[in-house]
């Protein structure tokens, strides 16, 4: 059976992943694709054939089509999963050559992981993980199901990250103790270069350095500034 290589999206991101997919899945040209739902006709997106949902589906109903899902937002993430998993789609994660990856390490399916990312030792990684460029996990840390790290977050040891979590671009999350680890709630949104020192509850977007939830008199705050 023929393997047909497929990234979910066609933004920015998924443009990203692309290059990655083609270098660690190796296939004839013609067997990658982007999807993309809003796609009125058949296109190329850097050269690569952009196809919707369905229209992949009926090109191909006999063939091994295998994805990887680059959408940020988690619920869209998760519906998708579910979508490919009813209609037999494998899904698959990718890793870049130039990541490191240590000891006693476990990530779930559909992972991708970007250039220079490392994750340290003894970390438990949830499904649909994204890390991107830069970014590294430590030590000890327990990340949940579609948690997405944008470029050059720093999460250090003993860390506990709960589902559908968003961390911003050089967000750091400050070391944890063996006995309590920072945790970060679900749903939880930390902002670009926020500095994480304490827990954070879950459905937040937290800002600022040290980080704190943004509330209605916060935003007032500093919109008066």
């Amino acid at each position: 059976m023929i393997d047909i290589f497929t990234v979910y999206g066609a933004g920015g991101y998924a443009r990203e992943v692309m290059p990655l997919l083609k270098k660690t899945k190796i296939s004839n040209e013609n067997n990658y694709y982007f999807i993309d739902d809003n796609a009125q006709k058949e296109s190329l997106v850097n050269g690569t054939k952009v196809l919707t949902y369905e229209k992949l589906l009926y090109e191909f109903p006999s063939h091994n089509i295998c994805c990887s899902i680059a959408i940020a937002n988690f619920d869209t993430r998760r519906i998708i999963t579910e979508k490919c998993k009813k209609n037999g789609v494998k899904i698959i994660s990718i890793k870049a050559d130039n990541c490191f990856v240590m000891d006693e390490v476990n990530i779930g399916e559909g992972a991708i992981l970007s250039p220079f990312v490392t994750i340290t030792s003894n970390v438990t990684i949830g499904k649909s993980f994204h890390a991107n460029l830069y970014s590294y996990v430590g030590h000890d840390c327990m990340i949940g199901d579609y948690v997405t790290f944008a470029p050059g977050v720093k999460c250090n040891g003993n860390v506990e990250i709960h589902d559908n979590v968003y961390i911003g671009t050089g967000a750091i999350i400050h070391q944890g103790k063996s006995n309590k680890p920072i945790i970060i709630g679900k749903n939880s949104k930390i902002s670009a270069g926020a500095v994480v020192t304490k827990n954070i509850p879950e459905n937040v977007t937290v800002i600022g350095n040290p980080a704190q939830v943004l509330t209605k008199e916060l935003l007032k705050k500093m919109r008066s500034i």
